[in-house]
């Protein structure tokens, strides 16, 4: 037998100094008397998913304690397939936060808590909630990317609070220590984990009751067809497929396609060319330089004189455009004053653009470049001053490349669908949509193609769109700006499967594939007969746009639910060449109904009454 626990969130105190941290989880199975065998070798799953670790273990003798440690709360975002599993599949779950970090406490309580409630689907699988750490009034946290305000504590009534809420039970531990990890939060969670095991073998018990009572004659078996548990394991191959939207963002400063500000050095000798929709995205410093933001939005002094003190936008730069020509086409013109900053202007903006350039790798980029302590560290507070967040005191030191894709990823979603630095405008059915032709370029190879090739949409700005809808559309924009998606139903994921096709957009496609394939799956047989959803005509859709996973998949599950789908009338719309392969593998197959008449008619012959039957 086995136990199965699933951690999420990050227990580790913000405030603390000691960035070595064990995990709460991790503390547990080392301190533990019970504990024995512990493994913690990454597993192939970890690999796909680095965000989760995977711990193994004995307890209790010889029984089986997996468990899953998942410290980022972005597994919810970017995978819910894989963080529905893991919830589907728990018997224990754990929920741990730091009481210093009141903003992490409250988006656990606004957006991640209902997730797991909606997972969870109203079984009944023990909840743990822990709140770790002693609570400190120290000074704010000095991260420059960091959004959060650190100054309050969660308090002891508002962890419980939420335990109350969820129907969890609310343990404080102030410290990973023998006490608290052993006695306190052990030993609850040992309770929970007998109980698990008494539900275990007591429903073991009943099956195997149940079977004893038909030891006579057993009816046919009816197993899964071949074909299913094919289909089943291509599944891992769309959930682990790996976004590339931080090396898409990288690749743009590489080709410098649709660049619209150029960074000169006071004597017009360097040139390094960028993309203000990019820069704003990260920086209230560009807001207030390309006029996104005046100064009176911004009350931080600091960022208005680090803009007033290290660039000068030439005036009158790159407001002259030729009549249909989009702005683009001619950059603005940005003057950067200090001589030592610009020598290193294309090292700050890798930094930038990609997630994958981490502090230190920029640092020790500039220091081999300057040759200058005092130049590096004049250097690297002015890019700390340029990243800072408006009245918040920053530091980029053990910035994780994760936390700067996280960045991208909320704050281009502040320039989508609006006009401010829109370059571009699609109209479609009737409305307009204002676009970024940077971020479309990067995150598209076809827009690409479509705004650098001889075609008319290069020198236009006004492009028209056919074949989507509105909606569906901006979905489609959403996850260019964001890399994410979430359809409402599985027709508007199949729209938006079309025009992911349309554009070449493979993950894109993947993603929605996975959601109508997700959404059929957990839909009950009385359910799916009873739908007005056509399968045939998704059936068609996906074969039209060479959706060669989806088809194949829905072949399987009109075969596989053979004695619902036989009895619509679309059942009829087949060709001749599904036909044929529905009822090849029709599930249950002739076969097996002819083997239940032949067992019925035994049963009647013995005049036996059946259990089973």
């Amino acid at each position: 037998m086995s136990v199965n626990i699933v951690a999420f969130g990050n227990e580790r105190d913000v405030l603390s100094e000691d960035s070595q941290q064990s995990s709460l989880m991790w503390s547990y199975l080392r301190r533990s008397a019970l504990i024995s065998e512990i493994d913690s070798s990454p597993s192939a799953e970890h690999a796909r998913s680095p965000v989760t670790t995977e711990y193994q273990a004995c307890v209790f003798g010889n029984v089986r304690l997996v468990v899953h440690d998942c410290p980022l709360w972005d597994i919810f975002d970017s995978d819910w397939y894989t963080s529905s599993s893991l919830i589907g599949g728990a018997d224990i779950i754990v929920i741990k936060y730091s009481v210093n970090d009141k903003t992490s406490f409250q988006d656990l309580k606004d957006s991640y808590v209902p997730m797991i409630k909606k997972a969870l689907n109203h079984c009944s699988v023990p909840v743990i909630i822990s709140a770790v750490g002693a609570r400190k009034n120290a000074v704010p946290c000095t991260c420059p990317l960091c959004t959060l305000d650190r100054r309050n504590c969660v308090t002891t009534s508002e962890g419980a609070q939420l335990a109350k809420e969820f129907g969890a039970t609310y343990l404080e531990l102030h410290a990973l220590n023998d006490f608290y990890i052993q006695k306190y939060f052990g030993g609850v969670l040992e309770y929970f984990m007998i109980q698990s095991l008494n539900q275990k073998s007591s429903e073991k018990m009943k099956k195997r009751k149940k079977t004893q009572k038909c030891h006579r004659v057993q009816p046919p078996q009816l197993e899964q067809p071949d074909c299913f548990l094919t289909l089943t394991e291509k599944m891992p191959i769309l959930k682990g497929e790996a976004s590339h939207y931080d090396s898409d963002l990288h690749n743009l400063l590489f080709c410098c396609q649709c660049a619209d500000v150029a960074f000169y050095s006071e004597d017009s000798s360097k040139v390094v060319k960028a993309h203000k929709v990019i820069l704003c995205s990260v920086s209230h410093v560009f807001m207030l330089l390309f006029d996104v933001k005046s100064p009176a939005d911004i009350h931080d002094p600091s960022i208005l004189r680090t803009a007033q003190n290290l660039f000068a936008v030439e005036a009158g730069a790159g407001l002259l455009t030729p009549h249909g020509v989009p702005p683009c086409s001619v950059p603005v013109r940005v003057v950067v004053k200090d001589s030592d900053f610009c020598s290193c202007l294309s090292d700050i903006l890798h930094f930038i653009y990609s997630g994958a350039f981490q502090w230190e790798r920029l640092e020790e980029n500039i220091r081999k470049k300057l040759k200058d302590s005092e130049k590096t560290e004049h250097v690297l507070e002015k890019v700390k001053c340029i990243l800072k967040t408006p009245e918040k005191v920053n530091s980029l030191r053990d910035c994780q490349s994760h936390q700067i894709k996280r960045l991208y990823s909320t704050s281009l979603r502040l320039f989508f669908n609006t006009p401010v630095l829109a370059d571009v405008i699609f109209t479609i059915q009737g409305a307009t949509v204002p676009a970024h032709r940077a971020v479309l370029v990067a995150r598209c190879e076809v827009m690409a193609a479509m705004f650098n090739g001889n075609y008319l949409e290069a020198n236009s700005i006004l492009v028209p769109v056919y074949g989507v809808s509105k909606d569906t559309f901006l979905s489609f924009l959403e996850y260019l700006y964001t890399d994410s998606c979430c359809p409402a139903s599985i027709l508007q994921a199949m729209s938006l499967l079309i025009c992911a096709e349309m554009y070449q957009v493979m993950r894109l496609q993947h993603i929605c594939e996975l959601y109508i394939i997700t959404q059929l799956q957990s839909m009950p047989s009385r359910e799916l007969a009873s739908t007005s959803l056509s399968i045939v005509s998704l059936l068609k859709k996906a074969k039209f746009h060479n959706s060669d996973c989806l088809s194949t998949w829905l072949l399987h599950f009109i075969a596989t639910n053979y004695l619902i789908f036989s009895q619509k009338p679309e059942f009829q719309d087949l060709s001749v060449e599904e036909r044929s392969f529905v009822e090849m593998h029709r599930w249950p197959s002739s076969m097996y109904l002819k083997q239940l008449a032949e067992y019925r008619n035994y049963i009647h012959s013995q005049k036996c009454h059946c259990a089973v039957m």
